[in-house]
């Protein structure tokens, strides 16, 4: 079998697969990495063996820790090359350390007592072979006897040759193992297609890969992916939909490597538990690091997180296991950001019919507001405390009230639902087309009920989408499911660009022949997970065309940048009435005073389905609230919902103080935006007087009161300021031209915007601020400038800050990026960062490097033609031979080729231990004179990462 395998053609995706039946179940993993150089670091297999089996190591232990985990399975990462390559099952394979206990056997029958998988770890990388100074432990001789012919276990080659072997004798002796994890690929392992063998061997066994999607795989894992807002929310930097399983693997110490290193690092248990829920509310699994130390005991600060969560997770097991991520495929209300500062996911019930929503961060008020989806809530129990909660729902939201039992990690509400099919058209009625397809991908599949099928718009952008409802019918709003294939934000992650390919600027125009349109509603979206909304009024129409503008991706991210891909667009007609609690602070309410014209108007998009109208001409004509409470004295956050289909503004006056005006921005007439101010409230009750002193005020919704954020909070914007890197100059006056753009990618408003770099003493800039009065979601303020150095003497070492000064409720903040100014070394002639802006660098990417040439290098050189750095201007004054200085790090021994203007390459072969150790090596150049080329690359194995280069004189 395994030899006619061999010709075999690569295996396509299995998305969905019996075998995966109990992992689509779990919620969680437990990641085990333990071996050989756990501290204290053994470098004798036979020591290491006996001082574990001395220690007490029990298989048992580790089984019952994961189920206080709420774990469903156990990755064992033994054969680690930084654990020494240690195999602690009995192996007739020679070629690095193997026990003669066997601790996998009994760690599978341990697990397979309780109701515990197993897989193992397989790792692909033989690079740190020789980490300890002295220590190999990768015998290659031993290995070479075993085959009867030489292999150098060192090299990539041999290495997959020896851990290829492993496979096999691993599925050999142990049946009732669950499956392999495996970090990454080897060229010897596909080019004999592994993967397939295992499935023919195995075939219930699931294999995983570790930071890309391999189509044979079942599941894919995301390693501890950061930089996230909030910091908990894992799933905002995942890049695989939906039904594909995928893990969010990460360390539950906050600090220290993977493995024990000797020392009992933290536990963040808010970041911790955060991940755990939000993951679940993704359908996504939480394999979580823990770190064994010798004897198989964890350090303390772990032992009391997983005590902790036996106790914690007990009461809310029914919202976590058995229930899939709500607001994607399963159906489900809206997770993300909610009211007040609130935050959170939802998890569903096949059917979606009971739902639960999971506040990980409770908002600033005893309420919490999500857009329901179309269900119609029909009860709200706090899962907790088994309490019934009061609840309203309108315009498409609903609300829990009287929220007293928050818990610190995750308060839990199950809602109970009939369904929402009585606010949405049946996707079977509806009929799309598009202005531009990939091939596959037709804009049909948006309108198909099926998430699993999705419209590409091939690249092209702007693009749109027509619905066309069958007959002039009522629309209400969009519910737009994305394509979750990419981060909701720009990271760069093992050296690979990526950014949101979301919907940011789009119109809704409305038609009844197909030909003569008219525009509804226009505004960005939140890049942002889950279903997101489109709301546009009550319209009657037969055509609703969705025009996608622009997307959030930047052009650093080319495989992200212009790609959109939507799976579902569903048309509401209406919004569910359910509860019969009222929402603090109704415009409408009957406790308000209203004075001169301001009457009550029908709104279905309002909360209460009502809003107030009639504003305008100053205080004659105006609303007064007078229960508007505070629990005690100081300045609060007061944020208006209004309706406006032009440019107007508010007026609020607090307890008869002098009034504060507010602009109130163009929109859609029948639906509501907001807007906050802070405002002074004294403890108790308060009177909070709104009127306008426009001509035509806008329509008033409601009033929200809640904290103001903290001082440190800054609204979430980008930054990119270009050149970016280290700029490398020659001797005298300098002038580098410097781009900057902000862009707010928060629902927030900034107000007096400004952009301008602060140039040092000496220096001159041509080119004044960059402002705006205001700024809002999707919003872009951009200038250039020119930047000089002194007169009269050679440019100096210089940082120059670009700083984007803002206010926010009055507080006042900045986002600063800078650029560094180098004069170049006196022997050479050129001198760039890999990381430069000016650089183009295929599918490699920045990543930080603390000792590198300005604390950044690209990785992820090589392996494809894609994965290539160009030097395009290097510019000298005469054709010649150079000398190139290439600074790199590596660990191991790999080549760059070095191109001139696309002609033959000359090989840079280096070695080293360290990715993390900045070397130089050299290779001689020809160069034309002025302009040239420079691409950096190896199209079929991976190189080293790339820190500068430079041109010595000729």
């Amino acid at each position: 079998m395994a030899a006619a395998l061999l010709g075999a053609p690569a295996a396509t995706a299995e998305v969905q697969y019996p075998r995966q039946q109990w992992m689509r179940e779990s919620t969680a993993g437990l990641f085990l990495h333990w071996g050989m150089f756990t501290a204290p670091r053994h470098v004798d297999c036979e020591a290491w063996e006996h001082d574990v089996t001395a220690g007490g190591w029990s298989a048992d232990y580790w089984v019952d820790e994961a189920r206080k985990l709420g774990a469903s399975y156990i990755v064992l990462a033994t054969f680690h090359s930084r654990l020494g390559y240690a195999r602690p099952w009995p192996s007739k394979i020679p070629g690095s350390c193997s026990t003669e206990r066997d601790f996998l056997g009994e760690l599978v029958n341990a697990g397979k007592a309780k109701g515990i998988k197993v897989e193992l770890y397989m790792t692909d990388d033989p690079q740190w072979h020789n980490e300890v100074p002295g220590v190999q432990t990768l015998d290659s001789d031993a290995y070479s006897a075993y085959k009867g012919e030489k292999v150098d276990l060192t090299t990539r080659q041999g290495f997959g040759r020896f851990s290829y072997d492993q496979f096999f004798e691993v599925m050999e002796n142990y049946p009732d193992l669950a499956g392999f994890w495996i970090d990454n690929d080897n060229e010897y392992w596909e080019s004999h297609h592994l993967y397939e063998q295992i499935r023919a061997k195995r075939p219930s066994w699931l294999l995983t890969n570790n930071n890309e999607d391999t189509p044979i795989m079942d599941t894919v894992s995301n390693e501890q992916k950061t930089g996230m807002t909030p910091a908990y929310d894992y799933p905002s930097a995942a890049f695989t939909p939906m039904p594909r399983i995928s893990e969010g693997d990460y360390k539950l110490p906050t600090s220290g490597d993977w493995w024990y290193d000797g020392k009992d690092h933290p536990v963040d248990f808010r970041l911790s538990t955060g991940r755990y829920i939000t993951n679940a509310g993704s359908s996504m699994k939480s394999l979580m690091a823990e770190t064994a130390m010798v004897n198989g005991r964890f350090p303390p600060s772990q032992q009391e997180y997983n005590d902790f969560m036996a106790d914690w997770t007990a009461p809310i097991r029914s919202s976590l296991q058995g229930t899939e991520g709500g607001g994607y495929m399963y159906g489900g209300m809206q997770p993300g950001f909610w009211n007040d500062g609130a935050h959170g996911v939802v998890t569903v019930r096949p059917g979606a019919r009971t739902q639960y929503v999971h506040v990980v961060t409770r908002p600033g008020t005893d309420l919490v507001r999500l857009r329901d989806n179309g269900y119609r809530a029909t009860k709200v129990t706090d899962v907790r405390t088994g309490k019934v909660m009061a609840f309203s729902q309108s315009g498409g939201y609903l609300t829990i009230l009287g929220i007293a039992d928050w818990d610190p990690y995750d308060t839990v509400f199950k809602v109970d639902t009939d369904g929402r099919q009585q606010s949405y058209y049946p996707q079977n009625t509806l009929r799309a087309t598009a202005s531009s397809a990939v091939t596959g991908h037709p804009a049909a599949d948006v309108v198909d009920g099926s998430h699993e099928n999705y419209w590409d718009s091939d690249g092209k952008l702007p693009a749109s989408v027509t619905i066309d409802l069958g007959s002039r019918r009522k629309a209400t709003s969009l519910a737009v499911n994305q394509r979750e294939w990419s981060p909701t934000h720009a990271r760069s992650t093992f050296g690979r660009p990526e950014d949101s390919a979301r919907i940011k600027d789009y119109a809704v125009s409305t038609s009844d022949d197909g030909r003569h349109w008219r525009t509804v509603r226009t505004g960005a979206l939140p890049s942002a997970r889950g279903v997101q909304f489109i709301d546009i009024g009550e319209r009657t129409a037969r055509y609703l065309k969705l025009d996608v503008r622009n997307t959030w991706a930047g052009p650093q991210a080319p495989d992200f940048l212009g790609r959109l891909r939507i799976d579902e667009i569903k048309v509401a007609h209406g919004a569910p009435v359910s509860g019969s609690a009222q929402v603090p602070l109704e415009a409408e309410s009957r406790s308000n005073d209203r004075d001169g014209g301001v009457r009550t108007s029908e709104c279905g998009a309002c909360s209460g389905s009502s809003r107030l109208v009639g504003f305008g001409g100053g205080a004659r004509n105006s609303v007064t609230f007078r229960d508007v409470t505070a629990t005690e004295a100081g300045n609060y956050r007061l944020q208006f919902d209004h309706t406006a289909g032009s440019a107007t503004s508010l007026s609020v006056r607090v307890n008869g103080a002098a009034a504060i005006d507010v602009a109130v921005p163009a929109g859609n007439p029948d639906v509501p935006g907001s807007t906050a101010v802070s405002v002074s409230l004294v403890a108790g009750a308060n009177t909070v007087e709104v009127f306008s002193r426009a001509a035509r005020g806008p329509g008033l919704d409601r009033l929200a009161v809640g904290p103001l954020p903290p001082t440190s909070y800054v609204p979430k914007t980008t930054m990119t300021v270009d050149p970016h890197g280290l700029q490398w100059v020659g001797a005298g006056q300098q002038s580098v031209k410097v781009t900057a753009k902000l862009r707010l990618d928060a629902d927030d408003v900034l107000d007096g915007v400004q952009l301008a770099p602060k140039v040092p003493a000496g220096w001159s800039v041509e080119g004044g601020p960059a402002t705006a009065s205001s700024m809002r979601l999707g919003e872009t303020l951009e200038a250039s400038w020119t930047l000089t150095s002194p007169p009269g003497a050679d440019v100096a070492s210089t940082t120059v800050p670009v700083t984007a000064a803002f206010l926010t409720l009055g507080t006042p903040h900045e986002v600063t990026q800078s650029i560094g100014v180098r004069p170049r070394q006196a022997d050479r002639v050129f001198m760039r960062e890999a990381e430069d802006s000016r650089n183009m660098l295929g599918t490699a990417g920045p990543t930080g490097c603390s000792p590198c040439s300005g604390g950044e290098k690209v990785r992820n050189i090589g392996g494809s033609a894609a994965a290539d750095v160009r030097f395009p201007d290097v510019t000298v004054d005469r054709a010649g031979t150079y000398t190139l200085f290439i600074d790199y790090t590596v660990n191991g021994d790999r080549s760059f080729l070095v191109s001139v203007n696309d002609g033959a390459p000359v090989e840079a072969a280096v070695s080293g231990i360290g990715n993390s150790t900045p070397t130089t090596t050299t290779v001689p150049v020809t160069l034309a004179a002025g302009a040239n080329t420079i691409r950096i690359y190896n199209d079929e194995e991976s190189a080293p990462d790339l820190d500068r280069l430079s041109l010595g004189q000729p």
